[in-house]
């Protein structure tokens, strides 16, 4: 029997765990930052990722920043599907929420500079995209959507009810370790060409696991896989019968009983595929996946000074990543086309996308400056695996804006605002990864603890929109139906509305940050 599923929807979380920028990029790698995001026109040690030409404008000698950032987010579906409410612990509700918590306590980075007449060589380390861990630990509508048809495929058995047990975990950390040199050709011109070697390592472990259903004949819960096997072994029982009585029937010359037991032989075996069919697709399902991969970033800048203005301006190319699959329970993979994309020795496309950052600052007094920029993410051109990429509506798009005031000779006030926006469609979204549009605000103070010390520490608050979708296949899954119960069963569900859903997405994401600057 060709294996198929009802947990054929069960994946993990592909996307990165970022906490501010694009899909796949982290851009808070300093605490300045953090309370000001703006900081693409400014001049500090912080622009060694910012804005890294604008280094060779500061003083000679080495600059460094150690920063610590502690991040926490959830990721929230409320997922709205008919069948939800035969779930044995949903109360009857077809409506259930899906939440991920993801916690970072401790992401570090550094930046280092060493200035010496018209030359800057300067280095970063930073966790530029992912940088924690996401659970979800009663996994998500996609995973238990499948489940939820049994009551509908098996309503004739007597089947009214399902449980299961689902979980979802992701960890992701791509390493930046950037190096370059900027030069100061004018005065008021410097210029900057470095690049960032990204080392990515990622785990994703989920299940499916215990899916259970009442018992037709005494109303407990059940496995279900052993329910399925034990009826489809009485089915075709009943066919091997049949089918003997046919060909008894016709020996005797007796050709109209002969083609009435032949007809009841044919649906019994229909049947018995059937029941054989849901058996393997309430089979447990684990998966245990880490991979690997290595990727390098060309990245140029330039940045100009003049009057009360400074500009500046960088443009990161694409990374090309190629992920190296190790998976300790690989056969729910190689079983499975969902799952193919974490099945061992794999080797999964997962770019970074190219990224242009234009920024200004402009000196109002002495004492007071104001910062804008601008972010683009060039998402349609990475290549992720799959080809998801082409189902975005553009790239993505971030508006900044900030302002920072000395309110003495050795404490700074700043605070900042990033709009991000995402070309995101409906078929672009899963539940098992996603990201929505977004309101960022960061607030903090600079110190300058001594003449050689300051320190800065930050808030950073995202406010983010919800994506709503609905659709009269939720999650495709006629499909699902169409396997176990035929075209003409998928097609009489998607016709009645038994298989509309609607997914509405949004995310919660607090960041705190502490760094240290010191001058020599």
């Amino acid at each position: 029997m060709k294996k198929k599923t009802l947990v054929a929807s069960f994946g993990l979380m592909v996307s990165s765990l970022t906490f501010a920028g694009g899909l796949l990029t982290n851009t808070n790698q300093n605490a300045a930052f953090l309370r000001n995001p703006a900081r693409d026109g400014a001049i500090g040690i912080d622009g060694v990722y910012s804005n890294p030409a604008g280094v060779a404008f500061l003083p000679d000698g080495l600059h460094l920043s150690l920063n610590f950032q502690s991040a926490y987010q959830t990721r929230e579906i409320t997922s709205v599907f008919g069948p939800f409410a035969y779930g044995a612990g949903n109360r009857g509700e077809s409506s259930k929420l899906f939440k991920g918590d993801a916690k970072a306590p401790v992401v570090p980075s550094l930046q280092a500079a060493y200035n010496r007449g018209r030359w800057s060589y300067s280095f970063n380390f930073a966790i530029g995209g992912g940088g924690g861990k996401c659970a979800f630990e009663d996994g998500l509508g996609s995973f238990e959507s499948q489940a939820a048809l049994l009551p509908l495929l098996g309503s004739e058995m007597g089947i009214n009810s399902y449980s299961l047990d689902s979980y979802m975990r992701g960890r992701q950390y791509y390493y930046g370790f950037q190096i370059g040199a900027s030069y100061k050709i004018t005065d008021n011109l410097s210029a900057f060409v470095g690049g960032r070697l990204v080392y990515a390592t990622t785990n994703y472990y989920g299940y499916v696991k215990n899916i259970s259903v009442n018992n037709p004949v005494g109303g407990e819960m059940v496995g279900a896989s052993a329910l399925f096997a034990g009826q489809m072994a009485s089915y075709l029982e009943q066919a091997g019968q049949l089918t003997a009585a046919a060909e008894q029937a016709a020996a005797a010359g007796n050709q109209d009983l002969a083609q009435q037991y032949a007809e009841l032989a044919q649906k019994a075996g229909a049947a018995a595929q059937q029941m054989g069919t849901l058996a393997v697709a309430t089979e447990d399902v684990t998966l245990n996946c880490d991979q690997t991969g290595w990727g390098f970033t060309p990245i140029i800048g330039l940045d100009y000074k003049i009057g009360k203005f400074n500009f500046g301006a960088k443009y990161e190319f694409k990374t090309k990543i190629r992920l190296d699959n190790r998976a300790a329970n690989s056969e729910s993979a190689e079983r499975l086309a969902m799952l193919d994309k974490f099945r061992d020795g794999r080797t999964v496309k997962e770019d970074i996308p190219a990224l242009l950052t234009l920024g200004a600052q402009y000196e109002i007094l002495p004492s007071l400056r104001i910062m804008a920029g601008y972010h683009h993410y060039f998402d349609k051109q990475a290549s992720q695996e799959g080809g998801s990429q082409k189902l975005l509506k553009s790239g993505s798009r971030e508006f900044l804006a900030g302002v920072e005031y000395d309110i003495t000779d050795r404490v700074q006030a700043s605070a900042g605002w990033q709009n991000t926006y995402f070309g995101l469609t409906d078929e672009y979204m899963k539940d098992m990864s996603f990201n929505v549009s977004s309101n960022s605000l960061g607030v903090g103070l600079g110190i300058q603890a001594t003449k050689r010390i300051k320190v800065n520490v930050a808030y950073f608050h995202t406010f983010y929109k919800d994506y709503n979708r609905a659709t009269n296949d939720y999650n495709g899954i006629s499909a699902t139906v169409a396997t176990a119960a035929g075209q003409a069963t998928a097609d009489a569900l998607v016709a009645s509305g038994m298989l509309k859903g609607s997914d509405s997405f949004t995310r919660t994401n607090k960041v705190f940050g502490l760094g240290i600057d010191f001058s020599f």
